[in-house]
């Protein structure tokens, strides 16, 4: 998007497929996994404690073993595993992915811990939002992952690090940043130590930008998102 032309996220949703009152009181969403299911777990936690409104209407697993289908299945969410080796290509993969939350009619798709790259079509540019367990643009990119990330910041001595929730495009952890949270680095840290830090910051930093998304609270204005205030 060029710098003219700002677009409220919520509200271009709504320009394709919803009402106002619609997104306001059911705003759905697609969660995409690949392990435990830490990031799915707590988002259905916040939901159930009246936290973050919006549904969870699908989760996605490249993985039949992944340990997070079990949350889906306890909070009777829909959930389908789709798994790379069936396809010939990523975009054949991330075209069976899309046209599911196609088919379920979702709002938005929530990377949580999903290891495949997918390709996103033009019709879910900027309603994809990923979280990268780093201050992107530091420590991040391929490659970056998981416990690498907290040994690559441990290794280089950085004093912060932390979390950052972002949109996702077809580039390793570049889509504009929605939001961040810092927390320090221990001298005494290990990458667990840390890992766990930063887990702690996701877990309210992820639930809150898309509780803005959801509001219609996040515009894109170039690179720069920015959020009205209530």
């Amino acid at each position: 998007m060029t710098g003219d032309r700002i677009w409220t996220i919520a509200k271009t949703i709504e320009q394709r497929t919803l009402s106002p009152v619609t997104i306001m009181s059911s705003f759905r969403i697609a969660v995409l996994i690949s392990g435990g299911g830490t990031t799915l777990r707590n988002l259905i936690e916040r939901i159930d404690a009246g936290r973050l409104a919006v549904e969870i209407a699908l989760v996605v697993s490249n993985s039949p073993k992944a340990g997070g289908l079990r949350f889906a299945a306890d909070a009777g969410i829909e959930a389908v595993v789709i798994q790379e080796k069936g396809f010939a290509d990523q975009d054949a993969f991330s075209r069976e992915i899309f046209r599911r939350c196609r088919q379920t009619e979702v709002d938005l798709v929530v990377m949580g811990g999903f290891l495949k790259r997918v390709t996103i079509p033009e019709d879910f540019t900027n309603r994809v939002v990923n979280i990268h367990p780093a201050l992107v643009p530091a420590f991040c990119g391929e490659g970056f992952y998981g416990r690498r990330v907290h040994e690559a910041v441990l290794e280089y001595g950085a004093k912060l690090s932390g979390c950052t929730v972002h949109f996702a495009d077809n580039q390793y952890d570049h889509g504009p940043v929605i939001m961040q949270r810092a927390v320090p680095v221990l001298d005494d840290d290990t990458p667990e130590a840390l890992a766990a830090r930063v887990f702690e910051a996701e877990c309210t930093a992820y639930p809150e930008a898309i509780g803005l998304i959801a509001a219609g609270r996040v515009s894109i204005d170039g690179r720069r998102v920015r959020i009205r205030p209530e």
